[in-house]
């Protein structure tokens, strides 16, 4: 189990930003691979992002071109900015961390999950 904690959730106008995190106190959490998923009320978990430890990244297509995910190394920190956000954006945003290079479309394919972060976007 690799422990993850997200923050930066909250409420934000449409066409708004938020930046969300990913902790870890994992000493090599740098080598893991980290997605972050969404769920809708009422709907199946959606794939957001993921970055490997090479900086291999990967967005989901509803997200493209608004959101980035980058890493911050010197604090064990995955970042999730989010820019021009939708009324379609509101969700609660996890992040999850496997130590594959690979990445997954599917949460289930990460060893640990965080509990998850609320975003709302509504005017």
């Amino acid at each position: 189990q690799v422990p993850l904690v997200e923050s930066g959730g909250g409420l934000v106008q449409p066409g708004g930003s938020l930046r969300l995190s990913c902790a870890s106190s994992l000493q090599n959490f740098n080598r893991y691979t980290v997605g972050w998923f969404r769920q809708a009320p009422g709907k199946e978990r959606e794939f957001v992002a993921s970055i490997n430890w090479a900086g291999h990244i990967t967005y989901g297509d509803s997200v493209k071109g608004r959101f980035t995910v980058f890493r911050d190394s010197a604090d064990n920190v995955v970042h999730l900015q989010m820019n021009s956000l939708e009324l379609e954006d509101t969700a609660i945003y996890t992040c999850a961390a496997r130590s594959s290079e690979y990445m997954s479309y599917y949460s289930y394919n990460y060893d640990s999950l965080g509990q998850g972060t609320q975003v709302t976007v509504s005017s």
